[in-house]
């Protein structure tokens, strides 16, 4: 088991390096970042597995004990991510056999893919806030590489307003941490949990959190911080932003959960608040900037915003059935907001456009990608029987029983809107005819080829979206016990500490 929170970590950096290797040979890059992939996900299946059936597991590098040295833990929170974080890695590497272009495998797409993927999954990972930062730094070098790859004018632009914000997060996350370790001699997440409230003035942890809400606000993409996202999440290929939308902002969500449930819990009448405000202007922002737009991957990109104010809802909410709602929306959000990327770059392949308005009939000429976006855009709509509607279904119940009326009107208007803009994607790209001035595109085998081979992963994540519902009973069953592992950070601590877990 002890291996298991390691190999995540090791498998992307052994394949980045493999693929270093073979820089010359394209063909065994993409064998290798599928079966490191498959690995990958493999790993996550066996570690959740493990985690549910025997408890928080730790694993102290070099045999230095907390808080001295570096810390490997995986709760259900944790496990669940890797796990997820494992299958959308598979799915973008087939995804992009078929869709990426010579010249960017050329420059390294593969080795920086699983470069980023070791960040991500360390940052589910690690025990310690210094780490945390080393792993968001991995992260944001891989990324912004991938992001200006290709070297085009519009890629450039949004990768410096992506590096520059978050730089600016990162030295707010540094100085926070600084501040941390110059009061108390340590960064270790468990012991900070024990020492913040005991040691420090109220008023400091109080502006210590709100240093590390701005940090991981800016990550996660929350209001009003999330400018950044929409500006440059447009410009990549479209599978670098379906890698992007899967993990990165959710390694913000995911950082704010651990730090707002572990160590800042001093004050829920002013932090939680703050952050439940947030999380409604989120959302609101979010999904107005998707119905105002016409550009397939701009109305994504705000909904990853929009969605991003329902998983810090259940965090600001505080409650077991708050913090399962926001674990089990977190999942649903990264397989769905994926597929529907990728969805969107196979409508391009298949008609030369990315806008709404020069798009159509793609009912008719792709009946199986229409089915596909069909029931993914519902359930991120939130449609029942689909894996949206339980996951909002859970962060209404629990604002309902907090009553906190405010933020359950909010997310039901922001259904709507995000009904209305899902229905708009529907009319103009799938349901009417093409336009007649809409450009014949030549026909193509290999282009038949690779469509082909992109829809195997959309249609394995419309299986998941689909199986997401079906099996939710289990799946919030998994989430509510996750949820009482935040709420109980006795456990946690016991056991990076050494204590009894």
């Amino acid at each position: 088991m002890k291996t298991l929170l390691i190999l995540p970590v090791v498998i992307p950096l052994v394949a980045a390096a493999l693929s270093l290797l073979l820089f010359r040979r394209p063909d065994a890059q993409r064998r290798l970042c599928m079966a490191a992939s498959a690995a990958l996900f493999a790993v996550g299946a066996a570690l959740l597995a493990g985690v549910a059936r025997d408890g928080i597991q730790v694993v102290q590098l070099g045999g230095w004990p907390a808080p001295f040295g570096i810390t490997f833990v995986a709760d259900i929170l944790s496990a669940v991510m890797v796990f997820v974080a494992g299958g959308m890695g598979l799915c973008i590497a087939v995804y992009s056999v078929f869709s990426m272009d010579a010249e960017r495998v050329r420059l390294g797409y593969f080795p920086l893919v699983q470069v980023l993927m070791m960040g991500v999954c360390g940052a589910f990972l690690t025990g310690d806030i210094f780490n945390l930062y080393v792993w968001f730094e991995v992260m944001l070098m891989a990324s912004f590489v991938l992001l200006a790859l290709g070297g085009e004018h519009p890629q450039l632009e949004g990768a410096i307003k992506y590096v520059t914000i978050n730089l600016i997060s990162s030295a707010i996350f540094l100085s926070a941490a600084g501040i941390l370790y110059g009061k108390l001699g340590t960064l270790n997440m468990a012991d900070l949990a024990v020492k913040v409230n005991g040691h420090l003035s109220p008023g400091l942890v109080t502006a210590l959190s709100m240093l590390f809400l701005v940090a991981f606000g800016i990550k996660a993409a929350l209001f009003p911080l999330f400018f950044w996202l929409p500006a440059s999440y447009h410009t990549p290929p479209v599978v670098i932003t379906a890698l992007f939308s899967a993990l990165l902002t959710k390694v913000g969500a995911y950082a704010l959960i651990r730090m707002f449930t572990l160590v800042f819990t001093h004050d829920l009448g002013w932090t939680h608040p703050v952050l439940l405000a947030a999380a409604g202007l989120t959302m609101l922002t979010g999904v107005l900037g998707a119905a105002a737009r016409y550009e397939f991957r701009k109305i994504l990109a705000f909904h990853i915003v929009s969605q991003i104010g329902y998983i810090i809802m259940g965090l600001a909410l505080y409650t077991g059935m708050g913090l399962a709602g926001s674990v089990y929306f977190m999942v649903h959000n990264i397989v769905a907001k994926t597929n529907l990327f990728l969805i969107a770059g196979v409508a391009h392949r298949a008609t030369g456009t990315y806008e709404l308005k020069a798009m159509g009939g793609l009912y008719k000429s792709r009946p199986w990608l229409s089915a596909c976006f069909f029931l993914t855009a519902m359930s991120l709509a939130g449609a029942p029987p689909l894996s949206g509607f339980f996951g909002k279904l859970a962060l209404i119940l629990a604002g309902v029983e907090a009553r906190a009326w405010g933020i359950v009107a909010v997310s039901l208007v922001v259904s709507v809107l995000t009904l209305f803009s899902m229905t708009k994607i529907w009319a103009y790209a799938f349901w009417k005819p093409a336009p007649a001035d809409a450009p014949a595109l030549p026909h193509d085998p290999r282009r038949a080829r690779d469509i082909f081979g992109m829809m195997l992963p959309v249609t394995m994540l419309t299986a998941a979206t689909v199986l997401l519902g079906v099996f939710a009973e289990p799946c919030m069953r998994l989430a509510l016990a996750a949820s009482a592992q935040l709420l109980d950070p006795a456990q946690y601590v016991n056991a990076v500490m050494g204590g009894a877990p």
